[in-house]
């Protein structure tokens, strides 16, 4: 649908944030860096911040949520948020009365847009990915966009959720060699390539390249590590696992908006 918009604002080890602009609304998945930068990079895609309807918070982690206590303050909108991850939240006045809090699973709809909720594997208290379904003006679903990023692996749970998806954001976080080599602690390396951290480049392209097969046509490779990962890498085996289906590949920039066009 050609009024349809889905935007990395940024996204990457030290921020996130999505916008999904649809007829019915617009809503943000995340919010990290700080206000500031949020409400700059909205501006840069032409994005009214009064028009943001809601916001889904993935988890708790700082580089989703750190702009919210003070973006809050000026554009107070409600928040959704799984149960076990809203006690990082609860102590901002300004975040509190906003909070919508859910169990891991769940269906809302929220500014007119269909979100259900799956769980996904990562090293937070409740960690979750979303699947937003885009009514057409008769109320059937005509666009349908999956979001997983912060997955360790990839389990039913999050293939089932972005399957039959037509555009998905997908983690592509980290290229394993480079990891390993690299100049981060071991304990923090161990944490990363484990099943509760984040998912690498040969496993987001198999991923990538099952969904292709179910009919996802718009991929964007999101949360790239700057130290163990290059944008070209994750490209490049990504185009390579999916072959020569019929898709569009796009990578999200860590500090500026990349928009799938």
């Amino acid at each position: 649908m050609s009024d349809i918009r889905i935007i990395s604002l940024y996204s990457g080890s030290t921020g996130n944030s999505f916008a999904i602009v649809a007829p019915s609304g617009t809503l943000l998945i995340d919010a990290g860096k700080n206000a500031k930068r949020l409400c700059g990079a909205l501006a840069e895609v032409g994005i009214n911040v009064d028009d943001i309807g809601a916001i889904l918070v993935t988890h708790e982690h700082t580089d989703h949520v750190s702009a919210l206590p003070v973006f809050l303050k000026k554009h107070p909108v409600p928040v959704h948020i799984a149960f076990g991850c809203a006690y990082k939240l609860l102590p901002h006045p300004s975040v509190e009365p906003l909070l919508n809090m859910h169990p891991p699973i769940y269906e809302e709809l929220i500014c007119g847009m269909h979100v259900t909720s799956f769980p996904t594997p990562h090293d937070s208290r409740a960690s979750v990915g979303y699947r937003i379904e885009i009514p057409d003006a008769d109320g059937a679903v005509a666009y349908r966009i999956g979001y997983a990023t912060d997955i360790g692996y990839v389990t039913p749970e999050v293939e089932e959720g972005l399957s039959g998806c037509d555009a998905v954001i997908l983690e592509s976080n980290h290229d394993y060699d480079m990891l390993m080599t690299g100049p981060y602690p071991y304990d923090l390396k161990k944490r990363i390539a484990s099943r509760r951290g984040h998912l690498s480049n040969p496993d987001s392209a198999a991923l990538a390249a099952r969904l292709c097969a179910k009919g996802t046509k718009k991929l964007m490779l999101a949360h790239l590590s700057q130290e163990n990962n290059a944008p070209d890498i994750a490209y490049d085996e990504c185009i390579s696992a999916v072959g020569d289906a019929d898709v569009k590949v796009f990578v999200a920039h860590p500090e500026l908006p990349t928009e799938m066009l």
